[in-house]
C-alpha cells in the first residue's frame, strides 16, 4: 500500500455461488479483493466416519474458474466454519485436522496470498501445531488470524452486570479482563505456538465500542495485515452515506499509518448507495489523510528496517552520510543557538572587542557545526578563531575547501582525531556532534574525555550533558527481522546480542521511557565510563517484550535541549532514529507485573559494548556477555 494512490479494500462475501462474476461484482463495485470459502459449505467432509465419509468426487470448485493471476491476487481464501481442531471429542477433532489440511492444501495450490483462519478462545494449540507444520512447508500465502479487537460481549456481559467477587481485592484488578476472555490472548497464544513465525497475520475485527487506547495501543504493535469493518458500524450522514465516527476515523488514519488494508463485511444498509459506498468512504479517509512531516516524511520507506550503528571512530563515514545528516531542519539551528548563548555568557559586552574565544569543533566532519559557531558568533557580535579537528583525511577535504571559499583565516582545519592532538592553545568552547541513537554509543564520552587536555579550567562544552533511555516494546516484526539475520561466520544468536538503529514503526511501547546513563562534560574528576544500571517498568496489560527501544536526550547548553524521546521530542529533527535492543526470546509479562531490565555499558582499552537481561517477571542470560557478538571499536 505504501506507494498506491488508493485504498487496499476488500468485501468478505460468506455466500459464493459462482466464484467468477463474485469477484467481477466485488471489482466492479471497486474492492480490490474479495474473501471466499476455499471450500462449498455443502461439501462438509467426513474422513472418520458418517454418510459423507465414501463420498466420491471434488470436495471443492475447479481452480478454473479463474485465472492463476485472479486467485494470487483477488481472493483471500477463508477455512470452513465448522472446523473445531481444538475439540475435546476426538472425532470431531481429528475430522477438523484433515479437513484443515486439505483446505490449506488446496489454498497454496491456488496461490491465494492469504487465508483467514478465526481465532474464537485461547483454547487454540491444535490449531497452532497444524497451522505451523503447514507454514513449515512448501507453501508461501500468509495466515491471516481472524479475531476480534475486543471480548465479544457475550463473554463480557457477566464482568459488567455482576458485583465483584470480595476475594478479587477490589480496585487492584478493575479494568482487568480475566484469562480467556482477552481475544490478544487468544493471538498470543496461537503466535507463541506457531513460534512468532513470520507469516502469521493479524486480521482485526473492528469492534464497535472501542476499548482503552492501551489495548488499542497493544494491537498496532502486531503483524497487523487487515482490518474488517462491520457494515453495521457505518452511521448515515444528511446525505445518506456511510460514514465512520470520529473515533473509528481515528483508528483508521493509524492503520492507514501501518499500511493495513480494509475489508468491508456485513450486508449493505444503505441499498440506495450501493455497496460501493463502503469502498468508496474508505477510500476518502485514505485520501485525505494528514501529509507525513518531520521523521515520518524523511524515514518513509525504511519504517522497521534494521541498520548496523554507525563507527565513526572505527570507520570513516561517507559522503552521502555527511550530506544527509546536514539536511537536518533542527539540530544545526539548536547547535548555533547554544554557541551564541556561550558566546555572550563568557564575553561580557564591554570585552567583545578586545577578547577572543578559541571554540573548537571536534569531529567537524564536513563543517555545518564550523558553519554554525561562525554564524553564532557574527550575531553574538563576538570574535572568535575556529579550529575544525577531524579525523576523517576525505572530510578534511571539504574543510580545507570551505576555509579557503569562504571562511577564511579565522578557521583552521587540523586533519587529526582529536584524543592525539596537540593543540597549540586551549579552547573556551568546545562543540561536537558525536553522538549516536544511543546518545553515548558512538562513544562521545571516550572521545571528549581525550580532548580533555587541551580544556581550559572554565570550558564550555557544547553538549553539556546527555542522558540515554530505555523503554520495553512489543513488535512481532521486529522480532522476525532479526530472526532473519544470517551470518555463516557468527554464532546463531549475535544478531540478538546486537543493537540496531531503526525508525520505529510497527511497534507497541508497554511502558514509558526511563532514564539510563547519564554523561556530563568537561568531565575533568571521573573518566571512567562504564556503567550499571537495573531499572523497573510498571507493566498496564498482557504483552510480549520483544526487546527494548533506546533513546537519548541532550542538554547542549543551558535551556538548548534535543531529544529523541518520544515524551520530550524535538519536532522536525530526524538526524538520529531510535536503537532497538533485541531479546533472544520474547518475554511475557501480564497487567500490574514489575519489568526489571538489567543494563551494562563495558568497556576495554579498545573496544565499548553493552550487556543486557531481565530478572523478573522471568530471568533470561546476559545478552552479549564481554561483547562477544558486538563491540563498537576505539
Amino acid at each position: 500500500m505504501a506507494g498506491q494512490q488508493h485504498v487496499s479494500c476488500g468485501r468478505d462475501l460468506h455466500c459464493v455461488p459462482d466464484i467468477s462474476s463474485s469477484t467481477q461484482l466485488a471489482s466492479v463495485a471497486g474492492f480490490d479483493f474479495a474473501a471466499m470459502p476455499i471450500v462449498h459449505p455443502r461439501f462438509k467432509r467426513e474422513f472418520l466416519e458418517g454418510k459423507a465419509k465414501d463420498r466420491k468426487g471434488a470436495f471443492a470448485r475447479s481452480d478454473l474458474f479463474l485465472s492463476s493471476q485472479d486467485w494470487s491476487s483477488l481472493v483471500v481464501g477463508k477455512l470452513s466454519p465448522w472446523l473445531q481442531l481444538d475439540s475435546d471429542d476426538e472425532t470431531t477433532r481429528k475430522n477438523s485436522q484433515a479437513a484443515l489440511k486439505q483446505e490449506l492444501a488446496y489454498a497454496a495450490h491456488l496461490s491465494v496470498p492469504a487465508v483467514l483462519v478465526p481465532l474464537t478462545s485461547n483454547k487454540c494449540a491444535n490449531l497452532g501445531r497444524c497451522l505451523l507444520s503447514h507454514m513449515q512447508g512448501h507453501s508461501n500465502h500468509q495466515v491471516w488470524i481472524q479475531v476480534p479487537m475486543c471480548a465479544p460481549s457475550s463473554l463480557t456481559d457477566d464482568l459488567i452486570e455482576n458485583d465483584p467477587k470480595p476475594e478479587t481485592g477490589g480496585g487492584d484488578n478493575e479494568g482487568i479482563i480475566p484469562p480467556g476472555q482477552d481475544p490478544w490472548q487468544w493471538w498470543n497464544t496461537l503466535r507463541r505456538v506457531c513460534h512468532h513465525h513470520k507469516r502469521l497475520g493479524v486480521a482485526l475485527e473492528i469492534s464497535t465500542d472501542l476499548p482503552a487506547q492501551t489495548v488499542i495501543n497493544r494491537w498496532l504493535g502486531e503483524p497487523l495485515k487487515c482490518a474488517v469493518f462491520s457494515t453495521t458500524l457505518f452511521l448515515t450522514n444528511k446525505k445518506g452515506y456511510p460514514v465512520l465516527s470520529k473515533a473509528h476515523q481515528t483508528i483508521v488514519n493509524k492503520l492507514f499509518r501501518l499500511d493495513v488494508q480494509m475489508m468491508i463485511t456485513g450486508i449493505n444498509h444503505h441499498p440506495d448507495k450501493g455497496i460501493r459506498a463502503y469502498q468508496q468512504y474508505m477510500d476518502h479517509l485514505f485520501q485525505n489523510q494528514q501529509p507525513l512531516t518531520g521523521v515520518e516524511a524523511f524515514a518513509k520507506g525504511y519504517e522497521d528496517y534494521l541498520q548496523c550503528p554507525l563507527q565513526p571512530l572505527a570507520d570513516n563515514l561517507e559522503s552521502q552520510t555527511y550530506e544527509i545528516f546536514e539536511k537536518d531542519p533542527v539540530k544545526y539551528t539548536s547547535y548555533q543557538k547554544a554557541v551564541f548563548q556561550a558566546l555572550k555568557d563568557r564575553v561580557p559586552d564591554s570585552e567583545k572587542d578586545t577578547k577572543t574565544s578559541i571554540v573548537m569543533v571536534l569531529g567537524a566532519g564536513r563543517g555545518p557545526l564550523v558553519t554554525a559557531s561562525l554564524k553564532a558568533a557574527e550575531q553574538a557580535d563576538r570574535k572568535v578563531i575556529v579550529y575544525a579537528v577531524e579525523k576523517n583525511p576525505n572530510a578534511a577535504v571539504t574543510l580545507f575547501a570551505l576555509k579557503e571559499d569562504k571562511w577564511g583565516d579565522n578557521v583552521m582545519v587540523i586533519q587529526s582525531d582529536m584524543r592525539d592532538w596537540e593543540a597549540p592553545e586551549k579552547a573556551d568552547i568546545i562543540v561536537s556532534e558525536l553522538l549516536g541513537a544511543f546518545g553515548d554509543n558512538e562513544l562521545s564520552p571516550e572521545c571528549l574525555d581525550g580532548a580533555q587536555p587541551f580544556l581550559k579550567d572554565d570550558c564550555i562544552s557544547i553538549p553539556s550533558a546527555y542522558t540515554s533511555y530505555l523503554s520495553p516494546i512489543m513488535s512481532h516484526k521486529l522480532y522476525n527481522e532479526v530472526r532473519l539475520c544470517k551470518d555463516k561466520d557468527k554464532n546463531q544468536d549475535a544478531h540478538f546480542e546486537t543493537p540496531y538503529v531503526v525508525h520505529l514503526h510497527n511497534v507497541t511501547r508497554l511502558a514509558d521511557p526511563i532514564p539510563l546513563f547519564t554523561f556530563t562534560h568537561p568531565n575533568q574528576n571521573n573518566l571512567d565510563n562504564t556503567r550499571y544500571r537495573a531499572v523497573n517498568f510498571d507493566m498496564e496489560e498482557d504483552a510480549e517484550v520483544h526487546g527494548f527501544a533506546g533513546y537519548f536526550d541532550t542538554v547542549l547548553y543551558k535551556d538548548v535541549l534535543l531529544s529523541t524521546n518520544p515524551q520530550t521530542f524535538s519536532e522536525g529533527m530526524f538526524s538520529w532514529f531510535s536503537i532497538f535492543f533485541p531479546l533472544k526470546e520474547p518475554v511475557h509479562v501480564s497487567a500490574k507485573d514489575q519489568l526489571v531490565v538489567h543494563f551494562w555499558r563495558n568497556s576495554t582499552t579498545r573496544n565499548v559494548w553493552y550487556e543486557w537481561c531481565i530478572s523478573a517477571p522471568l530471568t533470561t542470560p546476559i545478552h552479549n556477555i564481554n561483547g562477544r557478538s558486538y563491540t563498537i571499536g576505539m
